[in-house]
């Protein structure tokens, strides 16, 4: 949600006023799709990573704004909570060299910015939830200074109209309570757009949709919340808890909540806006000037800015998203599925297992979610969630036996989707090169059952083992992850507990 927005109150006439704005901007979107107004085919994939500052003590920072006017760009932005840290990656077409493009893109700006950050006691760690956050650390004092922030804590806090609660039983329990909007800072992600047109883009979307649990198995890198030890990736969780305005009696009557993974596949990108105009209540009631109808008589193109403030607010995990380039309207799917981390070549193996496999599987004449129901793959989110890389989800048999079976992930992933994420990429025209590395990873990953939440796990085990107390343990785990992250190795590499002193 990156629009310029002011604090204030509203009153109840803005809210119909801007529901009114809300369904203008869907009949747009309708007209232009039906006009096949949007750009052409361009290939074009973006990256946005959520960081968190640390001291060399493990602990967090709450000093983005110091470190954010140190750094001095505008790749580098603010994020909810005062330790953390958002960059964005521009665009770049799907081709040739652009994932060894991308790592040395992001080499450089997260080099810079550590430096930038040391300059206050703090640095840079790529990671899906900082160990070491405690509950003093996630609460309103410490939200980001901007408006926006500010405004949305407000909203959701006054919808709820009680504390929120966590409650997330993993490994260990944890039951907290917030009063506001906060925790939702602790869950940094990697994103990950694919511009599509509109033809093509429910088949992006529910391929996926279908392969969110293999991204979490593969990419687990959260297991650790205020101390506890929970799920192996434990972000999904702890951000629909963190975000959910439902009263328990809402809950209990089925209303969904704002963070989603869905209930059915689509056929159309219309439909996931029009669902969330249908399902959720307007948190940020800000009218544009724009009246979108007249715009489009006009023959221009509306920016349909109510849609895309409201479409901020509604977490789905793989998110419609509409914008505007050079006054050309186009869609992007924007995956929200993975952590971030843990180092810069992880990251861009997950994200070249990602666009390779969405070709693939989009591609196919009968594609996948053809064969596997739509509760089959929410089932398999969940279960990735909180078993990472050591997950069994439900798969379509091979075969014209039909159904689906029970599968590691590691060998659904070695057996069947490196090879089809591999023609997809040939289908992007990625250097071979640059295929076979990154997707090598994956495999590495997967043959040793290797991910960063089971590494941090395994050396905080570790630490325990050594006498160390429980606060103790994490920290040395998060001082002895951002070492070896800064040092560049893929995780699998990385070896367990704590060099010889």
């Amino acid at each position: 949600m990156g629009e310029k927005v002011v604090a204030g109150a509203f009153a109840p006439s803005d809210r119909q006023a801007y529901r009114e704005k809300l369904t203008q901007c869907l009949a747009g979107l309708e007209r232009l799709l039906s006009e096949r107004r949007f750009d052409r085919p361009r290939n074009l994939m973006g990256l946005e990573i959520e960081l968190n500052l640390a001291g060399s003590d493990g602990m967090p920072r709450m000093r983005n704004a110091e470190v954010l006017q140190r750094i001095a760009s505008r790749d580098f932005q603010t994020e909810l909570g005062m330790f953390n840290l958002e960059v964005n990656i521009l665009p770049h077409r799907l081709s040739g060299r652009v994932f060894d493009q991308l790592a040395e893109e992001l080499r450089t700006g997260l080099a810079y910015a550590h430096r930038k950050a040391a300059e206050v006691d703090s640095g840079i760690v790529m990671i899906g939830i900082l160990p070491t956050l405690g509950r003093d650390d996630l609460v309103s004092a410490n939200l980001s200074d901007v408006d926006r922030y500010t405004l949305l804590n407000d909203q959701m806090a006054a919808a709820r109209g009680e504390e929120f609660l966590l409650d997330i039983e993993g490994v260990e329990r944890l039951v907290s309570t917030s009063s506001s909007i906060a925790p939702e800072s602790a869950c940094t992600s990697v994103q990950l757009h694919l511009q599509v047109t509109p033809d093509r883009f429910s088949d992006v979307w529910n391929a996926a949709q279908a392969i969110a649990s293999v991204q979490i198995a593969l990419g687990a890198n959260s297991p650790f919340l205020f101390g506890k030890e929970l799920w192996r990736e434990s972000r999904p969780p702890l951000f629909q808890q963190a975000t959910d305005v439902r009263p328990p009696e809402l809950a209990n009557q089925g209303v969904r909540p704002r963070t989603w993974f869905g209930e059915r596949w689509i056929s159309s990108a219309y439909e996931l806006f029009e669902e969330n105009l249908r399902y959720y209540p307007p948190l940020l009631p800000i009218c544009d000037d724009e009246e979108p109808l007249r715009v489009l008589d006009e023959g221009g193109v509306p920016t349909l800015a109510e849609l895309v403030l409201h479409n901020g607010t509604v977490y789905r995990w793989n998110r419609p998203v509409y914008g505007l380039a050079d006054g050309v309207p186009h869609l992007r799917v924007e995956n929200r599925v993975l952590p971030a981390g843990p180092t810069v070549v992880d990251v861009i193996a997950n994200a070249a297992f990602y666009y390779g496999l969405v070709r693939a599987l989009a591609d196919e004449s009968r594609p996948v979610w053809s064969k596997l129901p739509f509760e089959a793959a929410a089932e398999n989110f969940d279960t990735a969630c909180r078993h990472g890389i050591d997950a069994e989800l439900l798969w379509p048999r091979p075969g014209r036996a039909g159904g689906v079976a029970r599968v590691p992930a590691v060998k659904l992933v070695r057996d069947e989707l490196l090879p089809l994420a591999a023609a997809g990429l040939d289908a992007w025209n990625i250097e071979p090169s640059d295929r076979d590395r990154y997707l090598g990873v994956i495999e590495e990953r997967c043959r040793l059952r290797t991910n960063g939440a089971s590494w941090q796990v395994d050396t905080y085990h570790r630490a325990l083992e050594a006498g160390l107390e429980r606060e103790g343990a994490l920290a040395a785990t998060t001082r002895r992850y951002g070492e070896l992250m800064q040092a560049g190795e893929p995780v699998h590499t990385w070896p367990v507990g704590f060099p010889a002193p």
